[in-house]
């Protein structure tokens, strides 16, 4: 009774509020060419379109209509009957007209679009907003991710049997020409406020309403602060590419423009140009823009990335920007819309997103008080209280632009779609997949790629390990696992905890115990000693394992986004193993290697932005260097620890833009370690014993060949994004991307460290400067990375490899 009731309240509304969208492609009646720039409209409407260079178009409306017109100069004017609130496709072929004319001469002249352009490129500073000392307004966000490709076949299937009333809900996307289920609806009032010197950002959140999902980070990807496309700067950064505007300065070289109409917009006389790429491949777009015949600035554009621009997964990208004057002398953008059509395969079940933005109460000047804005924090994001328990009245007030009676309904369905088990399957696959857990209940077991494994000294490794889940706590993780090696025929564990004082700003502390197998000196990236990958994988035998126990504590505090101090107070126990002896002179042998020590670790990262779960958060990246220093110094006596010593490290990363020619990541690194002490506590070099890339470490270098006290690298990698491949018919259809890069690394040792314990045949200090260099092409099937890669100094070295090729999985777009 209660599904029946359901569905009498969520169907009827309807009835009457379908939508009529057609699309279709339009072409010559004779010739079967394409033709662009036909104008398409519904008859007795204003609602209107003109076909792109494919003789592609795109129309839709919730007012009544029953036909749509095509008109070309040239052709025939035709007419065709639609069905009303429905989806359609309407193909046409337009019959040529022709006309008795006198002779005309036509004279070579510029390209009168071309004119127009240079006109907006000399106004640009004063049309930015950009420009603007600072400015505020209220936004109002309206985002939505549907399913897409849902077809007979995909309904059908049983999970389904007791959800079919979310069939319902299926409609058909115009600009895509696809079915979708929506599956995420939110909407977000705020305030935005921007000052341009020194450049700083302050959103507060008024509001917000979003489906099924309670998440103060999630409200923060949903306001304002994440949507930044300027078609006012040269480049427009989206998905990690830079895209060409199609006003950027150098715009002539790479696009055609073509004036294709002039007319009132919003009272104001503006030019119609359109524009595609001049090369084939190029992170371009297709489009068109109308521009005020006075003050040149842009008033409405529509941008399409170009059908083979060089982006994985992305099928399809438009973005669409309105501009108004504000105080009558200055554009303003009031609204912007973007759709997104991402999947992994055409014909495959994918993700629609759809967003929608719109500004008004546009005020131009900075806030009186002088202190609004944070002195440290560039970008500022505040939800005030009870902004997620907003009523319908006040929501009915508050927006912008009025909900459809579609989509305030999909706010119901999506709550009722998360007991679809087909959904939590999806969900548990993603967690497995990408984060190696499977979530049950309280727990996450996990994670899988650890569960066996293969090395000399255990044997076959056997691991059950995990975590507490969400549902458990989202203050309190605690985590744990148990081994055993079928060779050596010991149990290995660990166990922790990990506890949130506070999310905003982040305030963590957490301790971990371990009594398990390590390999010193493999870098942050590698895979880890238990991955089934590292022994699949592995170039060597994995016979460099040591015992270790270890005692860690850390308290993690953050000051604001950017900035990150973090304590650690370490324990660790180091034993031999028959392999790898703990000798020294000869005639002593240590037991195991004591040390205690803190460490005062700095992160800086300015203007960073995180993807953020209620434990774990993936940074985002910033547009600045990322900066972090670590000071440790060891505490002889403590917990029986036999060694006093100072550690620095400092560790820079930079990663930005070398346009046109893609980017360039650079990493500095270098360190100091004061007191002689035994060479597992120095500094052993990142080895690579396995074929796969690891850009953390030296990917020809072994693990215990080079130890330092004092040392300094570089790392330089450069990613043409198939800048030369893409001007190569073959490589443009495979859409491969090329990569160099280089590795160098200097360093010294204090002689007094080979008094303390003899090092291993292999390891030996840096007497001149270590270097490898390699070549590279990503995106093989979109997920592979392949480096061939050469050793260039200390080739006399034993069992090493002076060439080299590694591969590397990987999602990039």
């Amino acid at each position: 009774m209660k599904r029946l009731l359901f569905l009498i309240v969520t169907i009827i509304p309807f009835w009457g509020m379908a939508q009529t969208k057609v699309r279709g492609k339009i072409i010559d009646a004779e010739t079967k060419e394409i033709l662009p720039f036909v104008n398409v409209y519904f008859k007795g409407s204003n609602i209107s379109a003109l076909s792109d260079f494919n003789g592609e178009y795109y129309l839709e409306t919730r007012t009544k209509v029953d036909s749509i017109a095509f008109a070309c100069v040239g052709y025939k004017p035709t007419m065709k009957v639609i069905q009303k609130n429905s989806f359609q496709t309407i193909d046409i072929k337009l019959e040529p007209q022709n006309y008795n004319l006198n002779e005309i001469t036509v004279y070579a002249g510029e390209n009168p679009a071309h004119k127009i352009l240079k006109k907006i490129h000399k106004n640009k500073k004063r049309n930015d907003p950009q420009r603007l000392g600072g400015y505020s307004y209220e936004v109002y966000n309206k985002m939505e991710i549907d399913v897409n490709n849902i077809d007979d076949e995909f309904k059908q299937k049983k999970v389904f049997k007791h959800f079919d009333f979310v069939w319902d809900f299926v409609d058909t996307n115009v600009v895509a020409g696809k079915s979708y289920l929506p599956m995420f609806l939110s909407e977000t009032l705020s305030d935005f406020y921007y000052k341009k010197d020194p450049k700083r950002i302050k959103e507060i959140i008024k509001a917000n309403n979003i489906s099924g999902i309670e998440n103060e980070s999630v409200s923060q990807l949903t306001g304002q602060m994440y949507v930044d496309i300027n078609v006012y700067n040269n480049y427009l950064e989206i998905f990690e590419k830079n895209f060409i505007s199609p006003i950027a300065d150098l715009g002539l070289l790479t696009y055609k423009y073509f004036l294709i109409d002039s007319q009132f917009l919003d009272n104001k006389w503006c030019y119609q140009i359109s524009f595609k790429p001049k090369r084939k491949q190029e992170m371009t777009f297709t489009g068109e823009f109308w521009v005020h015949d006075t003050t040149f600035a842009i008033k409405k554009i529509k941008a399409r990335i170009a059908e083979d621009a060089n982006i994985n997964f992305i099928n399809d990208f438009i973005v669409t920007e309105e501009y108004s004057l504000v105080d009558d002398s200055i554009w303003f953008r009031t609204k912007n819309q973007l759709f997104i059509d991402f999947n992994l395969s055409d014909k495959k079940t994918g993700f629609f997103g759809q967003k929608t933005t719109t500004c008004r109460n546009i005020k131009i000047g900075l806030p009186a008080d002088k202190n609004f804005f944070s002195e440290t924090q560039p970008e500022e994001s505040i939800i005030l209280d009870g902004s997620s328990k907003k009523d319908t009245t006040f929501w009915n007030d508050a927006r912008h632009e009025k909900l459809s009676i579609k989509e305030e309904k999909i706010f119901s369905m999506v709550d009722s779609i998360k007991g679809v088990p087909v959904f939590r399957t999806f969900i548990d696959f993603v967690n497995l997949f990408i984060l190696g857990y499977y979530v049950k209940g309280n727990f996450e077991i996990g994670p899988y790629y650890k569960m066996l494994s293969f090395n000399p000294i255990e044997g076959a490794r056997i691991r059950f390990g995990g975590r507490t889940s969400n549902e458990f706590s989202t203050r309190l993780m605690l985590s744990g696992h148990l081994a055993y090696g079928t060779k050596d025929k010991v149990w290995k564990y660990g166990a922790g905890a990990m506890y949130m004082f506070s999310k905003a700003p982040r305030t963590a502390g957490g301790f971990y115990y371990k009594n398990d197998i390590e390999q010193l000196g493999q870098s942050i990236n590698a895979f880890t000693e238990d991955n089934i990958l590292s022994s699949i994988l592995a170039r060597n035998p994995k016979d460099k394992l040591l015992p270790v126990e270890e005692y860690k504590m850390y308290l993690e505090k953050e000051w604001w986004e950017g900035l990150t101090n973090t304590v650690y107070v370490l324990h660790r126990r180091i034993r031999p193993t028959s392999l790898i002896a703990f000798d020294k002179g000869g005639t002593q042998v240590l037991s195991d290697i004591v040390s205690s020590e803190i460490t005062l670790s700095t992160r800086f990262a300015y203007n960073e932005k995180f993807l953020k779960g209620e434990f774990e958060r993936v940074s985002l990246g910033s547009e600045f260097p990322i900066i972090k220093l670590d000071f440790t110094t060891g505490l002889r006596g403590v917990l029986n620890s036999d060694y006093d010593y100072y550690k620095l490290h400092i560790n820079i990363q930079y990663d930005f833009p070398v346009h046109p020619i893609g980017r360039l990541n650079l990493e500095v690194q270098g360190g100091k370690i004061w007191n002689p002490i035994p060479y597992p506590l120095l500094r052993l070099h990142e080895g690579n014993e396995t074929y796969a890339f690891d850009e953390y470490s030296y990917n020809m270098m072994n693990y215990y060949e080079f130890v330092s006290d004092a040392y300094a690298s570089l790392y330089a990698e450069h990613h043409f994004e198939g800048f030369f491949l893409n001007k190569v018919p073959l490589f443009r259809r495979l859409k491969w991307r090329e990569i160099v890069y280089t590795k160098a690394l200097v360093g010294e040792l204090n002689p007094r460290t080979y008094n303390i314990m003899d090092f291993p045949s292999t390891l030996s200090s840096l007497s001149r400067p270590y270097f490898e260099v390699g070549v590279g092409l990503e995106n093989i099937f979109k997920v592979l990375r392949i480096d061939a890669i050469w050793r260039l100094s200390y080739l006399d070295h034993p069992n090493i490899e002076v060439f080299g090729i590694r591969a590397k999985l990987q999602l990039i777009f």
